[in-house]
């Protein structure tokens, strides 16, 4: 079975189910997919979180960030005249991860080959794919900055004068579109591994392995002609969103120097179920801060659907994250136990009263300096930031100058055998940076997550990895892995990934059901995201919550935005279940409506 965020992604992830592959093999195919299908979304140049349930194994996260290199830091950037990393250009660039961190999963878990996971993103770059409404619309935003600042990109993304489509450029509202740059670039690292033998120079003349070939292709990406060319490009000046040209810090060193990793997840036992989470260097704890502090309320005050539990749900959020700004980061110093600690829950539930609160109110921990920005953070009006993206739109939005407020995609795959992944991939947008020419995609952008200021867990420091907001769930119900799931939406993904989880082990929802209810999220907490502004009590809730739930939130003081009717959240849910009376496992899946282009299929 496999849910994702684009049909075409799916539809290739099934069909490595149906040809004997296993769901790490079908989730690496279906992820090159959609780098060619889902470009404003995700592209090689990005990152990924991913949490690893293989059959009769522990559950592990996959972490795909790369740190900040050797020349980003604090008093570097704020010698180029920097208040914050910019949120689009080649300062704000890391190593890319995802490709690492996928080959690793396909190495260690997988089955196949790198070049047959590939076959199906070839195809598409090669004999064009139907292009997303979505996408043509993130082009058509960013034409003048590709034209004015960005030729690489106009080059491969805009009409030229001829309006040449063989050459795989069209214009924002062709139906067709072809990838030639990214098919070289992925013929020639399947050609590397090919041509590797078990001693890594390709000079043997034994037959290398599986495992060998996947490391050569890993080593030709990290320090053969990839890591050259991105390398060289990042040493040239671009326009970013500060309005100013900037080279990226970003060197060969650093690229070669960075490999995925493998990490034991968070948890939190919750009604019955654990939930596993990827660690404090991502937000993903949030969501288990969330539920240690709704457990202790009676259930009727955790439903979705009402006015107490939207109510609760939504001071809740404002509280956990409060904390995630507060004291989330890959510095070492976050003090997990203690805020996944029932005391503390239970501290934090004392502060949840019957009207809205609109501070922003970490919470403090015995022991621990709790240390905030002590500037950036600027109160939005009720509409929110005018270079920001519109409520509910669920989509990165590209102003003139190259600023983009990230979204993403998500994969999740679950086989007979009982493995399952819940992947999120991200970054690496065609709006994040350059393209670079030859390679065919461009670098990511998640340093603009990190402070340029001193002694916070998310300053920017060289060799610590950006907190990112990538953040998919695993569940494990009487002892195996039940429900994969995950969404896009940056700060929101755990704000989105709540309600889904509360009607699922405690409305008593099916897959289905629990993703077609209407949701909402907080505003209240500052961005994640450049240019890192809040919305003091803010919240925005989908239409279908009904007339009479959102007047009463408002009346309890809660500043609300209005959405369409299904427009917040693209979650993508797996499920594994037992037939105790016929002994045999039974897999589900769930599609989103939202977007519509989320797909599930299984058989």
């Amino acid at each position: 079975m496999v849910s994702s965020t684009h049909w075409l992604a799916s539809s290739s992830a099934m069909a490595v189910l149906e040809r004997g592959g296993n769901a790490f093999d079908a989730a690496v195919a279906g992820a090159f997919v959609q780098h060619i299908v889902e470009p404003h979304l995700v592209g090689p140049g990005g990152d990924l979180v991913a949490i690893v349930a293989p059959a009769g194994a522990q559950p592990r996260v996959l972490a795909g960030q790369a740190p900040a290199p050797r020349g980003a830091s604090v008093e570097s950037y704020r010698e180029l005249g920097l208040e914050l990393v910019p949120g689009a250009g080649l300062l704000a660039a890391t190593a890319p991860g995802a490709f690492d961190a996928w080959l690793l999963l396909l190495r260690d878990h997988g089955t196949w080959d790198f070049g047959d996971v590939v076959a199906f993103a070839l195809h598409y770059a090669e004999t064009g794919y139907p292009v997303l409404p979505s996408v043509a619309a993130s082009i058509d935003r960013v034409a003048d900055l590709f034209t004015e600042s960005w030729p690489t990109s106009a080059e491969a993304w805009l009409v030229d004068g001829a309006g040449d489509d063989s050459l795989g450029k069209s214009s924002a509202g062709s139906d067709i579109r072809f990838r030639p740059e990214w098919a070289a670039t992925l013929r020639r690292l399947s050609a590397a591994g090919t041509a590797a033998a078990g001693d890594g120079t390709g000079t043997s003349t034994r037959t290398s392995t599986r495992e060998e070939r996947i490391d050569a292709i890993r080593r030709e990406w990290s320090t053969g002609f990839v890591a050259e060319a991105i390398a060289a490009f990042a040493a040239t000046s671009w326009r970013d969103s500060s309005g100013d040209d900037h080279a990226g810090v970003l060197s060969a060193a650093d690229l070669a120097d960075y490999s995925a990793t493998w990490e034991e997840p968070a948890a939190l036992d919750f009604r019955g179920s654990t939930i596993l989470k990827p660690g404090a260097w991502t937000q993903g704890p949030s969501l288990l801060q969330a539920l240690s502090i709704l457990d202790g309320f009676d259930d009727d005050r955790l439903d979705p659907s009402s006015e107490l539990g939207a109510h609760t749900i939504l001071e809740t959020l404002k509280l956990v994250l409060a904390d995630r700004n507060a004291w989330y980061g890959d510095d070492g110093s976050t003090p997990l136990d203690a805020l996944l600690s029932p005391a503390y829950a239970a501290t934090r539930r004392a502060q949840i009263t019957d009207d809205a609160d609109p501070s922003d109110r970490p919470g403090e921990i015995d022991g621990h300096e709790l240390r905030l920005p002590s500037a950036g953070i600027a109160n939005a009006g009720a509409e929110g930031n005018a270079a920001g993206p519109a409520a509910g739109t669920g989509e990165p939005t590209v102003a003139r100058d190259g600023t983009t407020r990230g979204d993403t995609c998500q994969i999740d795959v679950v086989d007979r055998w009982g493995n399952m992944i819940s992947a999120t991939p991200s970054g690496g947008w065609l709006q994040s940076s350059p393209h670079i020419p030859g390679l065919g995609f461009c670098l990511g952008t998640r340093l603009q997550m990190t402070w340029l200021e001193d002694g916070l867990p998310t300053s920017l420091r060289p060799g610590e990895r950006p907190r990112t907001t990538l953040s998919p769930t695993l569940v494990v119900t009487d002892g195996q892995p039940s429900i994969a799931l995950g969404t896009p939406g940056g700060d929101q993904q755990d704000q989105w990934q709540l309600p889904v989880l509360l009607r699922l082990l405690v409305g008593g929802y099916d897959l289905q059901q629990a993703l077609d209810a209407p949701i909402f999220h907080s505003t209240s907490a500052a961005e994640s995201f450049w240019p890192r502004q809040r919305i003091p009590g803010g919240a925005v809730v989908e239409e279908r919550l009904g007339d009479d739930v959102i007047q009463a939130l408002r009346d309890r003081g809660h500043n609300i935005t209005v959405s369409g009717g299904w427009s917040l959240g693209r979650t993508c849910a797996v499920g594994r279940g037992s037939d105790l009376a016929n002994g045999t496992s039974r897999l589900t899946a769930a599609a989103n409506a939202r977007g519509a282009q989320g797909y599930a299929v299984g058989r």
